[in-house]
């Protein structure tokens, strides 16, 4: 039986969705055909403009300009073979020189930075671009860099034991790449890095990125507030989002799944949004991220307009994201303390899954838009006992509800009865303010509802279904390790339909 929670704020249900206009007869219906033909074939000249090499290129030219160069590849010998598809080592430092006095303050960024790696990810594009494997790489990770020149000292350094994440601060983008090719044995294609600037440029330049969440994040050190629901987070507060580490006691593992959601989020807003259909925006955000990242001399508009055009086809579920299996999260190293040790056996497979440009896990029955996304939720859905009523006179309609939320995990009486009143319009949820989780789990498989606290319930939630029921969404139980030692789509780490 789940234990009495203490009581916070109710998440505000998510607004029901607006009946469609003119659903009876013939002019109405060909009033709603014109505009939607016209989106359609807006959408197709889109797609031919972008599609079209000469135009295409005519669109993206000159923003190579405003790209800094590095030159991550230097000097460098003995490198893996080169497998299919291709490799991007994505990193996020935590440089904040062109941050304003006004955003450091407004979202937590003062202090002298460490110039080291905050985010490290080795994303794969496969050969037929039709999917993304993800794989995030813990900064804290065991890692012995290769003999090297120290960028400050200028002194030559034997192979010695780090935090994979000083190989930054040691030896810059060039060590990083070795010590990542070492560790994986996967050849890097292209090195881009994102500093706290132009991450939140970019972000802004997508219009924001919707994030979901089952339960209330608070964390005092990056300024994080959010209430369970959904979320379109601008740039600054994206970076408090994937920021974060003192949310619960899963630390860095916990933030490395919450960038993996928010990076499935960033796919999903791309492709869903109309900004690859766009050549104005699909320029318009190139130019943003290109114009704030550093990058190897290979990566320009060409490599933008070949991704832009890749990605025109994806949905959420051509994504898949990974960490790296964890043998010891607390691997104390002398000198250095405690580090995050690979299972080694395990991370060999994961890595020769992307050298091999296999997808890292099996694919699910069924086409993805036939599979509705399972929506986390804090309380597992069986430790959630419910009571189902039927607030209105529709026939069966308690028993309709009943099926739906046992269908999706829920524990169910099994004996929907009818509630005091036959008229309710939006359904709603009563319960005990003790089991206020419980009763956000239950919220949350059922969009709309109102939520209402009622002192003494017990732990059993009711649900009196009202005439504006539709369905169940699909929910899951949000496991901190997920992220950490299993493969998941993005159509399991984005906001449900």
């Amino acid at each position: 039986m789940p234990q009495p929670h203490r009581p916070t704020r109710p998440a505000r249900p998510p607004e029901p969705q607006r009946a469609r206009r003119g659903g009876g007869g013939g002019p109405a219906r060909r009033r709603q055909g014109r505009p939607r033909w016209g989106v359609r074939l807006a959408a197709g000249l889109s797609v031919a403009v972008l599609g079209s090499g000469a135009v295409g290129h005519a669109v993206m030219t000159g923003l190579d300009t405003g790209i800094e160069r590095v030159d991550p590849f230097k000097d460098m010998k003995n490198r893996p073979q080169a497998g299919h598809g291709i490799n991007f080592l994505l990193v996020g430092t935590d440089g904040r020189e062109k941050v304003s006095p006004e955003e450091k303050r407004e979202y937590r960024l003062g202090g002298a930075p460490c110039h080291c790696t905050d985010t490290i990810m080795l994303v794969h594009l496969s050969a037929d671009r039709e999917r993304a494997s993800v794989v995030s790489l813990p900064r804290d990770s065991y890692a012995e860099v290769p003999a090297h020149r120290d960028l400050v000292s200028g002194k030559v350094h034997k192979p010695h034991p780090v935090r994979l994440n000083a190989a930054y601060a040691e030896g810059g983008p060039n060590l990083t790449v070795r010590t990542v090719e070492n560790m994986t044995r996967v050849k890097i294609d292209h090195y881009l890095e994102v500093d706290f600037t132009s991450f939140m440029k970019t972000v802004d330049a997508m219009g924001g990125v919707e994030i979901c969440t089952a339960k209330t994040m608070r964390d005092p050190n990056t300024g994080l507030d959010l209430l369970p629901g959904t979320h379109r987070l601008t740039g600054g507060q994206a970076l408090q989002y994937v920021r974060s580490r003192h949310i619960d006691g899963a630390s860095d593992l916990g933030r490395m799944q919450r960038q993996q959601r928010f990076v499935a989020a960033l796919i999903k807003q791309a492709t869903t949004g109309g900004v690859l259909l766009n050549p104005v925006k699909f320029k318009e955000l190139s130019s943003t991220l290109l114009g704030s990242v550093r990058a190897d001399r290979g990566f320009g508009s060409e490599q933008m307009l070949a991704l832009g055009q890749a990605m025109r086809d994806f949905t959420p579920s051509s994504s898949e994201f990974a960490s790296v299996p964890i043998g010891s999260p607390s691997f104390r190293v002398k000198g250095i303390g405690s580090t995050v040790k690979w299972d080694e056996p395990k991370a060999a497979k994961l890595f020769q899954a992307l050298r091999e440009d296999r997808p890292l896990a099996p694919a699910r029955p069924g086409k993805a838009s036939d599979r509705p996304a399972a929506v986390p939720v804090d309380v597992p859905p069986p430790q959630v006992r419910v009571q189902v009523e039927n607030g209105t006179r529709i026939d069966g309609l308690g028993g309709r509800v009943d099926a739906a939320l046992r269908a999706t995990g829920f524990d169910t009486t099994r004996a929907p009865g009818n509630g005091a009143g036959r008229n309710v319009r939006r359904t709603v949820i009563t319960y005990d303010p003790r089991w206020d989780r419980s009763a956000r789990s239950v919220a949350t498989a059922l969009p709309g509802s109102e939520l209402r606290a009622v002192a003494g319930q017990g732990r059993t939630i009711t649900v009196i279904a009202g005439s504006d029921y539709r369905k169940v969404v699909p929910v899951r139980a949000e496991d901190p390790h997920q992220g950490a030692f299993g493969v998941v789509s993005g159509d399991q780490v984005v906001c449900g339909s």
